[in-house]
């Protein structure tokens, strides 16, 4: 197995862990949205938290199971939970998502805990975030928000923190919420009353100019990240001119996809323990057994209700993973619910156009998982493999896999080819591997492997004689 990505590429994963830890969120300290004053943007500092969610559908293990994650997703903000509680109803409150009821219950637990935010389970609109915290009376963010917190905690790249911060606006931008009078601080000629000079404006609110000021900074980012697809589509073009084939390495977060990558190639990229570890794609070549050149993508991980708005201003992001030619889908087969997890998945990929692109589902995390529940997913699907990133148990096995999966660039070529077209004989010495020559008196018989497009174009080029 060879890794042509630089010594500089290689360690950079390394940096990246350390880096992580080292540097920790001060609170009170931000530079997001600093040109917008006077209106409180719902920024996360989660210290103490209470969890909430209310169960419609499915069973209460199901349930249970979709609070811990959002205990683990609030963890990896870098909050501690302190409770958590779940309500049965047939659909979300559509005043304060929970019963009123439940709502004095979750405003005795926050006294009793000493939380300063709750959070739920679920996506709230503008009306019930109010109501809920004016009940609550400390601040209350969804799921979503919760979510765009740490991939703003998480990206990296300069694309990645365009995606994160348009993602972060389209959801702001309908829950703007102003301070005293800002709300209402109208003025335009006899309007301004009594204020005088300098007290008369433009003739908008507060909060409308900065409803306006967003809306302009997200077709910025809109038009820089269309900037930004352009370099990675020239890149793939490139990929596909020369019929590179490409793996896609998709799953849950923490399902262990960087891990694989890293016992695949060698590539150096962050692992950690820790929900949305990878945010920004890792592309890296690699070559299998028979000399073929392919490459593997590393991509962001999904989760169950993965906010809309992520998924649209990751759109270019994701299309690594719809312009593949496999995609190997990591499971975690540790997890309580992975079934769950793989439908979770599937239904991202549905939305992002990949689900006809040919699919291996790769049991990960063998050497801990239950035996059972790595039976269980085997009997649903029939294309799956086990594998442990941690040992390498399984790993060779999947990469051939993968090789006798993937479209072969090179195909075999047995042709004589006449001396007056000397040009195509060098194409076939330049792209390929020469087994074989034979010369004769019409030309030289060539047995050859060679790159499936130089094929075509010397078979075009031979019947236009």
């Amino acid at each position: 197995m060879n890794n042509d990505a630089d010594v500089d590429e290689v360690s950079s994963g390394e940096f990246d862990l350390a880096e992580r830890h080292a540097l920790r969120r001060v609170v009170g300290l931000s530079t997001e949205l600093q040109d917008v004053t006077e209106v409180e943007y719902r920024q996360l500092r989660l210290e103490r938290v209470v969890l909430v969610g209310v169960w419609t559908q499915g069973t209460a293990l199901e349930a249970e199971n979709s609070l811990a994650e959002l205990a683990a997703l609030a963890e990896t903000a870098g909050s501690e939970v302190l409770d958590g509680l779940i309500q049965r109803r047939d659909a979300p409150d559509s005043s304060t998502y929970i019963g009123s009821g439940k709502v004095k219950e979750l405003r005795d637990v926050v006294i009793a805990t000493g939380a300063d935010t709750v959070i739920c389970d679920g996506e709230l609109s503008p009306s019930q975030l109010r109501q809920l915290e004016a009940q609550v009376k400390v601040k209350v963010v969804d799921r979503t928000a919760l979510i765009l917190d740490i991939f703003a905690q998480h990206a990296k790249s300069r694309e990645g923190k365009a995606q994160v911060e348009l993602a972060q606006m389209t959801y702001m931008l309908p829950r703007l919420r102003g301070w005293g009078e800002s709300l209402s601080r109208q003025a335009g000629g006899r309007a301004a009353g009594g204020a005088g000079i300098g007290g008369r404006g433009p003739g908008e609110t507060k909060i409308e100019t900065d409803r306006r000021r967003i809306r302009d900074r997200m077709a910025k980012l809109r038009k820089e990240i269309i900037e930004m697809k352009k370099s990675r589509d020239t890149m793939r073009q490139e990929r596909v001119k020369y019929q590179v084939p490409s793996v896609a390495i998709a799953g849950y977060t923490n399902a262990g996809k960087s891990s694989l990558l890293n016992r695949f190639t060698g590539a150096g990229v962050l692992v950690e323990n820790a929900l949305f570890a990878t945010l920004d794609p890792t592309v890296r070549k690699t070559e299998s057994s028979d000399g073929e050149t392919y490459t593997f993508v590393d991509t962001v991980g999904f989760v169950r209700h993965l906010p809309h708005q992520l998924i649209e201003a990751f759109k270019s992001t994701l299309e690594e993973v719809s312009g593949s030619d496999l995609i190997l889908h990591i499971v975690d087969g540790s997890h309580v619910d992975p079934l769950g997890q793989i439908d979770a998945v599937r239904e991202v990929l549905d939305e992002i156009g990949a689900r006809a692109i040919s699919e291996i589902i790769v049991i990960n995390k063998a050497d801990i998982a239950d035996p059972e529940t790595i039976d269980l997913i085997r009997r649903r699907e029939s294309r799956s493999m086990v594998v442990s990133a941690f040992t390498g148990e399984g790993v060779a096995e999947l990469l051939a896999r993968v090789e006798a999966e993937l479209p072969k660039r090179r195909v075999s070529l047995d042709l004589l080819i006449p001396y007056s077209r000397g040009d195509l004989l060098h194409l076939v010495h330049e792209f390929g591997e020469v087994h074989q020559e034979v010369h004769g008196e019409e030309g030289t018989t060539v047995l050859a492997q060679v790159d499936r497009n130089v094929v075509e174009r010397i078979k075009e080029a031979l019947a236009l004689l």
